[in-house]
């Protein structure tokens, strides 16, 4: 299990806080289906529907998340954007992302367009969110540059196919639960998961190829801490 305190009880729930908020972060941690923590759960002895816990990732994801996001440093001043097409219900969506030089997802949003307006849109809550970059690197696609320009903001922007390789890691994530999702259900839904989903992301990929095995465990430690934490501020 994730938490450690065991007494933690939730006000309407039968299960602890340790087994809810396990169930949460397996869900979203790993390419699992509602089912397969259901059976995770199973052989350690919890006895609970997937319907159940599809109830606790809807209640207890946002919150757990938001929180994470409060507590993360600032990311770096060089940001990659890009857009991948995404199919709901049989219509054609666009989810654009960003992350900084580090691989940390910044924001995500899913919108029905590719063009100024919607680009525009993802880089002001970018910029609300975070303050303004030293440098954006984006596609070739020339919404980039017209939403710059409208938004006026002074930052390098390289428009370079072969610079955005960065954020492609994000981008096969998604494809992956897309597949085990069967499809998203809709634009609101999407939205919701691939925030929690990128967020948890960001917490428990520390870059183990970039630091000693000792380092890699103390950072794998803090990021159970800050999960387990947040999950309690939330119940309290």
């Amino acid at each position: 299990m994730i938490c450690t305190n065991s007494s933690s009880r939730l006000k309407g729930h039968r299960f602890p806080l340790p087994i809810i908020s396990y169930a949460v972060w397996a869900y979203h941690r790993f390419a699992l289906s509602l089912r397969d923590v259901e059976e995770l759960l199973s052989e350690r002895g919890v006895v609970v529907s997937y319907e159940t816990i599809r109830a606790w990732v809807g209640k207890f994801g946002s919150g757990i998340s938001k929180r994470i996001r409060a507590r993360r440093n600032p990311p770096s001043d060089k940001w990659h954007l890009d857009e991948v097409v995404i199919s709901i219900r049989g219509v054609k969506h666009w989810l654009w992302r960003a992350v900084d030089s580090n691989g940390e997802v910044l924001d995500i949003l899913v919108q029905t367009r590719r063009n100024t307006r919607a680009a525009k849109r993802l880089i002001s809550r970018l910029i609300t969110r975070w303050g303004e970059p030293r440098v954006i690197v984006t596609d070739k696609l020339r919404s980039y540059g017209a939403a710059l320009r409208k938004l006026d903001i002074s930052v390098d922007h390289r428009a370079h196919k072969g610079l955005n390789n960065r954020i492609e890691g994000s981008h096969r994530l998604t494809r992956k639960r897309e597949k085990i999702q069967g499809r998203f259900k809709s634009a609101r839904q999407a939205q919701k998961f691939l925030s929690i989903h990128d967020e948890t992301a960001n917490l428990f990929r520390p870059g183990r190829n970039k630091m000693t095995a000792s380092e890699y465990r103390n950072k794998r430690t803090t990021a159970f801490e800050t999960w387990n934490r947040c999950a309690e501020e939330l119940a309290a």
